[in-house]
Formats: C-alpha cells, sequence, structure tokens
C-alpha cells in the first residue's frame, strides 16, 4: 500500500537529512528552519539540526516517556492555546489574549480586571474558572498499522474513512492508560500517518494574575500582528489537582499540582543567532496544498472574509467606544474578530510578496516532469485532478464561508436561531429524547452567549451583513427570504418582535413539549428568517462541500506521498493539528521591505514614544511611567533598559499562543504570542526571510509581577537562572 511506501520515503528523506547535516559548513541555516516537528521523533535528523542551531539538548531532554522532560510542562490551554508550567506549585503561563475569556468572566464595571488587572496574593486570593482546563501530553504511539488494518486500494473513499473512523475508535478505546487519562488518535501528512496522544486533563485551573489590558494588549489592534511591538501579553493561572496529585474539578480542597518538569525562568536575555525553540499546540497549517488551492484561498476566500469583519468590527468599535458595559461585554469576541480579519489581510500580502504561487507551480512543473521522465504512472493526473476539483468547489467555498462569518460568527442573533434550528432537527432525527438532550444543551450554550449580548449593537451588524451576504453570496445559495428585501426595515422587525434577543424569553421559547417549543420557534420572526439560510446550509451547501473536499482530500493524500517520493531529499514536516509540536529557529531580525530593517528588540522606551494619554490602544499607567522615568528595573533591566519583545525565526500559527520560547539549554526565555504581518502567510508557504515569531522578553514578565504589581510570591515560586553566566 501507499502508507507504507510513504515509511520508507519518511526514513529516507531523515537519513539523507542526517547525513547531510554532518556537513555543516555546507548548510544555510535558513534551509533548517520551519516546520512544526512532533515531539516524539526527533532524534536524528531534528537533534542535529538543533544542534546546528546552537542547541544544547539532546531529543530526550525534549521528550521522554520514562524521565522528567521539556514536553512535562507543557499544556493545551483551553483547548487552543498552549501554557506552560513554571514552578513547582503549578504555577502556569500564557498569554493575556489566552486568558481573556477568564479574566473578562470575573470582571464588572465595579470590579474592572480587564482594566486594573488582578494579582493574586496567596492561593485563597485565586479564582477558579468553569469549562477551563489544562491539557498535558504524557505518551505519543504510532498507531498507523492498525488504523489501516482492512483498509484497501480498492475501497471507495468514504467506505476508507468510515473503516478508518471505526478502526481509530478502536485504537483510542483499548489504549493502554490509566484510568484519569484519555487517549485521542490524530492523522499525520494528510492521512498517511496517524498517532496516538495519552493526555491528562486538568479541570481545577484558577486565575492568579493578569496586568491591566493597558500592558496585556498595549497596542491592541493596531498593533496586533505588527513590529515593532511592545505588549505585556501575559496572564498567570494555577493548576489544581486532587489529593494523590490526579486531575479533579473544582474543590475547595484541591492542591496545587506537582508537575514532573516545570521550566527555569532565564534572566540573561537573547542575542541575535541565539538559539529559540517553541514548544507548543499549533492548531492548522497547510503548507503541501497545490498551487490553485493557495490562489483561491488569497485571491477568492480570504477578501470576502475580511470584507465582512471589517463591516462588522466597525459597528460593534463604535459602540464600545461609547459605552463601558459594552466594551466589556464585547472585548473579547471584538479581540478574536479582529484577530483573523488582520491575519487574513497579511496572508494575502505575504503569499504576494514571496511570490509563493509561482513558486508552487515552479515545484509543480517540477514534479509533473520527474513523473512523467520516471514513468510514475499512479501520479500523472495529481494535478489536473486539482484544477478540476477547486474549479468545481470554488462557489461552495465562498458560499460557506459567507454562511460562516455571517449566520454562524458575526450576526450573533443568527447564531441563535441555527442553535434552535438543531433542536428542531434533533427533533426530526431522534424524537423526544433528541429533542430534550439538544433543548438541554443549547440552553446551557445560551446561559454564556446571552451573558455577553447586547441586542442593540447587533442589530446593525445583522442589517449589514445579512445585505452583504444577499449582495455578494453565489447566487444558487441566496434563500428566498432575502430576495427584494428592505434590510433595515426587515432588522426594525426582527429585533422588535422576536424573543431571541433576551434570554428570558429565549428560556420561555424553548419551554414546554417538543411539539409546542417546534411550534413556538416557527412563529419567530428572527427563527423563521434564520430557518431558510441554515436549511439551505444543512441540506444543500453543505453536503456538496463535504462530498467535494472528501474527493479533494483523496487526492491531498496521494500528492503528500507523491511529494515525498518524488522530491526525497525536501524536508517534510507534518502540518499542525492542534497537537503538541516543537519548532526551532533563532533571534534574528528582517527586512520586510526595501529602505526598512527591523532589529530584534523592542524596549520600554517605545512604550512611551507610543503613549496617547487615555487611549484605550496606548494609554500608560501611572505607575508604569514612574518605574520607567526612575528606571527602576531591577535585577530584570538591560543595560540600564527594560526589554519589552523580541523576534525570532519560529514558525507559529494559531494555537501556539503562549507557548514558551526556551533557549538552548531548556530554560524560558520569553512567551510567543505573536507573527509579524508579512509572515501570517507560513500557515500556506514558509519562508525564512519573512517569518519571524513575536514573543514577550521573559523579564518584561518578571519585572511587571514584581516591580508592578509587588506579586514577590509568585517570582520566589521560580528558579530564576543566569546560563550564559
Amino acid at each position: 500500500m501507499k502508507q507504507i511506501k510513504l515509511y520508507f520515503f519518511i526514513a529516507t528523506i531523515f537519513l539523507s537529512l542526517s547525513i547531510s547535516a554532518q556537513k555543516a559548513e555546507k548548510i544555510d541555516t535558513r534551509d533548517i528552519q520551519g516546520g512544526m516537528w512532533v515531539p516524539s521523533l526527533l532524534e536524528g535528523m531534528n537533534e542535529q539540526e538543533m544542534q546546528l542551531l546552537g542547541s544544547k539538548m539532546t531529543a530526550k531532554d525534549i521528550y521522554d516517556v520514562n524521565n522528567s522532560s521539556l514536553k512535562d510542562a507543557i499544556a493545551h490551554f483551553a483547548g487552543g492555546c498552549t501554557s506552560e508550567i513554571i514552578s513547582p506549585n503549578g504555577l502556569l503561563l500564557t498569554n493575556h489574549h489566552c486568558g481573556f475569556g477568564a479574566i473578562q468572566s470575573h470582571s464588572s464595571v465595579e470590579h474592572d480586571y480587564l482594566k486594573d488587572g488582578f494579582w493574586a496574593m496567596s492561593y485563597e486570593e485565586e479564582l477558579p474558572n468553569e469549562r477551563l482546563s489544562a491539557t498535558f501530553i504524557k505518551r505519543i504511539d504510532d498507531v498507523t498499522t492498525q488504523v489501516f488494518e482492512g483498509v484497501t486500494n480498492d475501497m471507495d473513499e468514504a467506505a476508507k474513512m468510515s473503516l478508518i473512523s471505526q478502526n481509530i475508535n478502536k485504537v483510542s478505546n483499548s489504549a493502554q492508560k490509566e484510568a484519569w487519562q484519555d487517549a485521542n488518535v490524530k492523522s499525520f501528512y494528510k492521512g498517511n500517518q496517524y498517532l496516538l496522544f495519552v493526555t491528562e486533563e486538568f479541570k481545577d485551573v484558577r486565575l492568579v494574575g493578569a496586568p491591566p489590558t493597558s500592558i496585556g494588549k498595549f497596542g491592541a489592534d493596531t498593533d496586533n500582528w505588527m513590529w515593532p511591538r511592545h505588549t505585556g501579553d501575559f496572564s498567570m493561572f494555577r493548576v489544581y489537582a486532587d489529593e494523590n496529585n490526579r486531575p479533579a474539578t473544582y474543590s475547595k480542597d484541591n492542591k496545587p499540582y506537582k508537575p514532573n518538569h516545570y521550566l527555569p525562568i532565564s534572566l540573561d536575555g537573547v542575542e541575535e543567532n541565539d538559539f529559540t525553540l517553541v514548544f507548543g499546540f499549533p492548531g492548522r497549517t497547510n503548507e503541501y496544498l497545490p498551487a490553485v488551492a493557495v490562489d483561491q484561498i488569497v485571491n477568492v476566500l480570504n477578501p470576502a472574509k475580511i470584507e465582512v469583519r471589517e463591516n462588522a468590527l466597525k459597528i460593534i468599535d463604535s459602540y464600545m467606544r461609547k459605552d463601558a458595559d459594552l466594551k466589556i461585554k464585547y472585548a473579547s469576541k471584538y479581540a478574536s474578530t479582529a484577530n483573523y480579519w488582520k491575519k487574513w489581510i497579511g496572508e494575502d500580502q505575504g503569499i504576494h510578496q514571496t511570490n509563493a504561487i509561482a513558486i508552487k507551480k515552479e515545484l509543480e512543473s517540477e514534479f509533473s516532469k520527474i513523473v512523467k521522465e520516471k514513468d510514475l504512472v499512479g501520479y500523472t493526473t495529481l494535478l489536473s485532478d486539482f484544477e478540476k476539483l477547486y474549479k468545481e468547489i470554488e462557489s461552495v467555498s465562498l458560499a460557506r464561508d459567507y454562511w460562516i462569518e455571517i449566520a454562524y460568527r458575526n450576526v450573533e442573533l443568527l447564531g441563535i436561531t441555527f442553535r434552535a434550528f438543531q433542536i428542531e432537527q434533533a427533533y426530526l432525527k431522534g424524537g423526544e429524547q433528541g429533542f430534550e438532550k439538544a433543548r438541554q444543551n443549547i440552553l446551557g450554550n445560551y446561559e454564556g452567549t446571552y451573558k455577553n449580548y447586547s441586542a442593540l449593537v447587533d442589530k446593525p451588524v445583522f442589517e449589514k451583513l445579512v445585505a452583504l451576504y444577499a449582495e455578494k453570496a453565489p447566487k444558487e445559495y441566496i434563500p428566498a427570504n432575502m430576495n427584494g428585501v428592505n434590510f433595515s426595515t426587515l432588522a426594525n422587525d426582527i429585533y422588535a418582535t422576536s424573543k431571541l434577543t433576551s434570554l428570558e424569553d429565549a428560556k420561555e421559547l424553548l419551554s414546554g413539549s417538543a411539539e409546542e417549543v417546534i411550534k413556538k420557534l416557527n412563529n419567530d420572526s428572527a427563527y423563521k428568517f434564520g430557518k431558510e439560510l441554515h436549511t439551505i446550509f444543512y441540506n444543500k451547501l453543505e453536503p456538496k462541500f463535504q462530498e467535494l473536499n472528501l474527493q479533494i482530500e483523496a487526492v491531498q493524500k496521494e500528492y503528500m506521498t507523491a511529494l515525498m517520493e518524488v522530491f526525497p531529499n525536501k524536508r517534510f514536516f507534518p502540518d499542525a493539528n492542534s497537537t503538541l509540536r516543537v519548532n526551532y529557529g533563532m533571534v534574528q531580525g528582517y527586512n520586510p521591505k526595501d529602505g526598512v530593517t527591523y532589529t530584534t528588540k523592542t524596549y520600554l522606551k517605545g512604550v512611551m514614544e507610543k503613549y496617547v494619554p487615555g487611549d484605550y490602544e496606548f494609554d500608560v499607567s501611572k505607575k508604569l511611567q514612574d518605574l520607567y522615568n526612575t528606571k527602576d528595573y531591577g535585577q530584570y533591566g538591560e543595560n540600564g533598559k527594560m526589554p519589552v519583545n523580541f523576534l525570532s525565526t519560529n514558525h507559529m500559527t494559531g494555537g501556539n499562543s503562549g507557548s514558551p520560547m526556551i533557549d538552548a539549554h531548556g530554560n524560558m526565555i520569553g512567551l510567543a504570542f505573536d507573527t509579524t504581518w508579512e509572515g501570517t502567510m507560513s500557515d500556506l508557504y514558509f519562508d525564512a526571510d519573512i517569518v519571524r515569531s513575536i514573543s514577550v522578553d521573559i523579564r518584561y514578565v518578571l519585572f511587571i509581577i514584581d516591580k508592578y504589581a509587588g506579586a514577590k510570591n509568585l517570582i520566589d515560586e521560580m528558579t530564576l537562572v543566569h546560563p550564559k553566566k
């Protein structure tokens, strides 16, 4: 089978590169950067590449099942970010934007922890958080053979995927693990390899400390993805465990978690070309897409999503600036929406700037030439198959993105109607039992939704975005109730009459028997409008997308195998998929455009240069100004200056937020939180010349904790070291 062939090529590539790595004088360090590597597979090529870049660690220092290693300090935070243990008492560090939701949930106008910050001076002052967890990886096993058991090449793709899914469930359920541990299987190399992850999820995670947003979000949306940067993007939590140091839900009797490993903190800072290692949970990359796919993303799909979010952000921002309560309610949602809006803009610019599509076309031309020369018959139609399928899926993907961005994400009332629509679907498929289960789940979801909801803000968003859908979405996916409509009148009517604009009315709407609820829903103005849109999505749009996407995934899987066979001396790392990964690089600046050079570090002086009194993005507290004016930096300063952020060549994506930046000896030197705007295209194409990650210098974190907040109790927990001295 092709999977066996893939293993051979992986082994061949690693051997070839390991031999090459011994000839250090012939290697351009740019060629051994980039990539998100599985930590259990670092021995050989990766270990040697890291050492060429300056690492003093072995592969087992990073990942070891039987002994303490770096991986024991790394946790998946809230399912979407990374965090790390930095003390023997379970103290957890992550980004401010990763902890933002938890900080916001404890904030009010009277106790605004977003504005003022929060610091627990004892265990008793730490704040518990519902539905917040930290997950550690205990073991990674290759289970590819078990997952492919019974799968044959003569099966169609649906049958293959069905059997693979069954095998994955069987492998997960039979995995060797403790009763308190979980197991899940993830796909790698586009479905050519499968790994089992045994995990421990700790569900008692308490808020310990957070700087005010004037530090933690300094620069906010203006500076997001940009350099130079001056943001203290960190927050602190603590993991609690039961009396046996095992995962447990919240209890006042729980104790601070005792980790197998925690990260020492280096006070020596960074210099140009220092080795850097990022350990975290990157979300998703697509490095091996064909040129036709990347072209469609940057020239069709991204522009549509950018336009939707830009319109939503303008409206929400106008209300947040006028009302303190609305600013708190919408702070997290606004930041989340703005984050990817700006990211997609930078991604498009980076793809064009690096000429990535043309470079991919050159690779494909060389690929076709070698396939023809070697008579690799099975690979001859792959690129033409891509052309045909991406042409066919373009309008479907565009309509789907419009539905997701408008009906699911950015018009909150339509998102609420979609969840109500799921109740009706559950009733049609599962009767009373399915209905009741769906109702309870959705009522729980509504509690969180309405807590930070304002119909006043949502109504103009509805009016603008629904009109945009009617104008821009492919015509075959526009419902009849959007034709010839005055959207201002429609919005006024729906928001004045629907019971889905408040939690209490929504609860009343969902009360009663299944038949009563379904009848009431179908008489509600918002539900009736949303139902037509959601029905098109369920019955027409999503089935067509999944049908075509399944075919594309099958071609992509074969293409991945083909690339590794045709180009045996190229580096191939598995795309990110929210599993634990290692990537390595160096501290380096770069030249984003002609005549412009970015140096590696920024300082507190830059914060003061950007200071705009009273501005929600660039305000600076008097206390921080006083510390700057007196140069009271303690042991954290550098030559009379206070370092804030630094750049490195590490390859990161969403999910890496909160990852530790680790030095050559395994000490923490920074907290990763962003990528430069020019480098956001690295999800699709990595270029070491312009891709740069941005980290908070760990000394700035310590300075804020110690000198600004006075939380010396937290400093005392940590192990501070001087590896360079």
